[in-house]
């Protein structure tokens, strides 16, 4: 059931750069989303038109907007959470396209995360649904998409149970079905970092049996307890084809009391699994692995993966030599990249050792 391919959305210009700083100036963004181009991505969130009062770090998405030059191949997109919103990104099209979107309708489990983060009530989220799938029947939808937030649990709720998240899933499933529509999407936004791979399997087991229909899932899934990219392996074995990534792990949420360490599964890092598993993602290793390290320069600290730190698993000519001098710093271990200049005067231990054994 393992997918021989999947969608790998890189949030890194998104979700990463809404929790860095706001003084991060436009020509490094630009500088970063030139590097993610050259990835392999197919699909690029350059931000998100939010209000800057509560997202400031995104205060210059229409400059943003207005000055990056498009790859070929590439459909570049952005978050909106309203009409304006979706008005001042759709001023930029077709170079930038926010119309291609699933009909889909969202709901929290955590009410509070719901006010918090949408300042809607999960009760005012659930009352609006019947006006979008209605208006997705007008528009001749042939399928509708369903998205589940908090679904695993919340920092000010607790823990919810498989029944929880299956008694919000039939509620949005029976609204598409009452007009005659099936759902063959669902996401999981868990911006709480509450998933575990046991209950991302128990999930997606019990939906696939009483839901057929649903076909493809999608995991946005934050990796506040390092947990997150064992859960999207388990996603993986159950046939998951959808996953959010971001350079690094940068990411977070600042309504979720855990901020920049609500972080994501590092691009780089699942890309490696992925290329393991002999699944095709369609990215670059190497060229991810360059724009981690341009990300790490554009917010001005370190960040999170690990493949950007001890490079892919050598093999073939590129494995180390055996008489390679000691290596200790992240600085000497990029010579996977950067060449054994990095490490050179560290201790060796190939000297001559024949008055150890004399």
């Amino acid at each position: 059931m393992i997918p021989t391919s999947v969608n790998i959305f890189d949030d890194t210009m998104r979700e990463g750069l809404q929790i860095e700083s706001a003084d991060i100036s436009v020509d490094d963004k630009l500088r970063l989303l030139d590097a993610i181009g050259e990835t392999g991505a197919k699909v690029i969130s350059i931000g998100s038109f939010a209000h800057p009062k509560w997202t400031p770090s995104m205060a210059c998405i229409d400059e943003i907007a207005e000055r990056f030059v498009p790859k070929p191949g590439i459909r570049y997109t952005a978050a909106i959470f309203n009409q304006k919103g979706f008005e001042r990104a759709d001023h930029f099209y077709p170079k930038l396209d926010v119309r291609t979107r699933p009909y889909g309708i969202h709901v929290e489990i955590c009410d509070s995360f719901a006010r918090r983060n949408y300042n809607r009530s999960q009760a005012q989220q659930i009352a609006s649904m019947d006006a979008s799938v209605r208006a997705a029947a007008d528009a001749g939808a042939e399928a509708g998409s369903i998205t589940l937030g908090s679904p695993f649990g919340s920092n000010f709720e607790g823990p919810f149970d498989l029944n929880r998240r299956l008694e919000m899933i039939e509620l949005m499933v029976n609204k598409w079905h009452d007009v005659g529509i099936d759902v063959n999407r669902i996401s999981f936004s868990d911006a709480m970092g509450w998933n575990a791979p046991h209950t991302v399997k128990e999930t997606m087991l019990a939906i696939r049996d009483r839901w057929p229909e649903i076909e493809t899932f999608h995991m946005h899934l934050h990796n506040s307890r390092g947990a997150t990219i064992a859960s999207y392996y388990a996603a993986l074995e159950l046939g998951a084809t959808e996953f959010d990534t971001s350079l690094g792990g940068m990411g977070g949420c600042p309504y979720c009391g855990n901020g920049r360490s609500a972080g994501h599964v590092p691009t780089e890092d699942f890309v490696d699994l992925c290329h393991e598993m002999g699944i095709e993602t369609g990215y670059d290793l190497d060229k991810l692995i360059q724009a981690a390290w341009i990300a790490e320069e554009v917010v001005g600290h370190p960040l999170y993966g690990h493949v950007s730190k001890a490079g892919p698993r050598p093999r073939a000519d590129a494995v180390y030599p055996i008489d390679m001098p000691f290596v200790e710093s992240l600085h000497e271990a990029s010579h996977f990249a950067n060449g054994p200049s990095v490490y050179e005067g560290q201790l060796s231990p190939w000297g001559d050792r024949s008055a150890l054994n004399s």
